[in-house]
């Protein structure tokens, strides 16, 4: 009889139990900063909180079957409303050849990090190195189910409890990213035993000597060198940690993103983006360039912390945002700024507001209303949108601005 073979073990797939039921449902669904980053990444870029929610309660009630983990790819069936579970997937892009050189030259360099490895813990600098972590927008998600939410429960019950795999085991991120454990361990103990090796062998070469007179003998030095190149893009930040007592890192993350591409804009241009701008300005051009409306914890936690000080609402913040979207530092001065506009294209608006079947505008300063809809002329010679619920006189910022008070409108309407 021929002896049966043990299976092959296959570093590049792995496929874990499912995981038990998860008391409470509040607070950081992760115990590490790294499953709580990969969780971030997800909430970031999700367009509905209420489904959010509810994958949480299907993560933590354990309604997620086996997960299997291959490169770029964790799957597992999760069960919902229906008797039959639905196949979810959730996608990453895998670490090209450079980018795994990168990392595992950072690793070997440091005694510490393959010891925090081994211990299943996860170095914010290595992870930094070659962006191992997924940022917003990383993750793509994938599920049978017939709902086409971004992402839909299922899909986010499998992100939280794959949070709970990174937790016990930071090599599933790895394996995600492209190379399994053993793989990285081997390629870790090849590299740290050729530098130990090179360190060994290495001697130090002569310190090199001048004649004094030589180094006093007057001299001309030689030009400086040019300076280097300035880079293309913006450096990006490291993945900072969520600690308690710690700063916030969504904060953190947008201080140094800011910095970067401001010390950037002046190595290029030799101009300050931003120097003129009022405090209350940058606050909302700050929230403008943040992803989202509000509706990621995230998100909300920036525009109250913005909005207290300087002494305004987290409402004030967000029509000023919706302001600097539609039309930059011009659309700001157009919400908080009424005037007086001189004789010219304003008085020439309601004609053409008349002529184009809309007689019911009234004029006030630089506004034209009607119950529900006005338009404001902005000192640039631009017709800015701007919608209300009937009696309300709570205006918010629509449409595209427009030189045409007509065109102004009717993409304001949609038409």
């Amino acid at each position: 009889m021929t002896p049966t073979r043990p299976p092959r073990h296959d570093d590049r797939r792995r496929t874990f139990p499912a995981l038990p039921a998860r008391p409470g449902n509040h607070g950081d669904f992760a115990e590490t900063w790294w499953g709580n980053a990969w969780v971030e990444s997800m909430e970031d870029t999700a367009l509905d909180t209420a489904r959010l929610q509810r994958g949480r309660t299907y993560a933590g009630s354990g309604q997620v079957d086996a997960i299997t983990v291959t490169p770029g790819r964790v799957m597992a069936y999760v069960h919902g409303s229906r008797p039959r579970p639905y196949r979810t997937e959730i996608r990453l892009r895998t670490l090209g050849d450079t980018d795994w050189e990168d990392l595992l030259d950072a690793a070997a360099a440091r005694p510490d990090h393959i010891a925090a490895l081994l211990d299943k813990a996860m170095p914010h600098t290595l992870a930094a190195s070659a962006d191992l972590l997924p940022t917003a927008g990383d993750l793509t998600p994938d599920c049978s189910c017939p709902d086409d939410g971004y992402p839909c429960k299922h899909a986010a019950a499998l992100c939280y409890q794959t949070a709970r795999l990174l937790d016990e085991d930071p090599f599933v991120l790895f394996l995600l990213r492209g190379r399994g454990e053993q793989e990285v361990l081997a390629d870790l103990t090849r590299r740290n035993a050729a530098r130990s090796a090179a360190e060994r062998t290495t001697t130090a070469p002569p310190m090199p000597t001048v004649d004094a007179r030589t180094a006093l003998a007057p001299r001309t030095l030689p030009p400086l060198p040019p300076p280097f190149p300035v880079p293309a893009h913006p450096g990006r930040p490291p993945v900072y940690p969520q600690s308690p007592g710690a700063p916030d890192p969504l904060a953190l993350d947008l201080l140094a993103t800011e910095a970067a591409a401001r010390a950037h804009t002046f190595l290029t241009t030799g101009l300050d983006p931003i120097g003129a701008l009022t405090p209350w300005q940058d606050a909302v051009r700050l929230a403008a360039a943040h992803p989202g409306s509000g509706l990621t914890a995230s998100t909300r936690a920036l525009y109250r912390d913005l909005a207290a000080a300087l002494t305004r609402t987290p409402t004030d913040l967000a029509r000023a945002v919706a302001a600097w979207r539609q039309g930059g530092l011009a659309g700001l001065a157009v919400l908080e700024e009424p005037w007086d506009p001189p004789a010219g294209p304003f008085d020439r608006a309601r004609p053409a507001l008349i002529a184009a079947d809309f007689p019911h505008f009234r004029p006030r300063r630089n506004q034209l209303s009607t119950g529900t809809l006005q338009l404001r002329f902005g000192r640039d010679g631009l017709w800015y949108g701007y919608e209300s619920d009937r009696d309300r006189e709570d205006w918010w910022p629509r449409g595209t601005p427009d030189t045409d008070p007509v065109g102004a409108l009717t993409a304001l309407l949609g038409r």
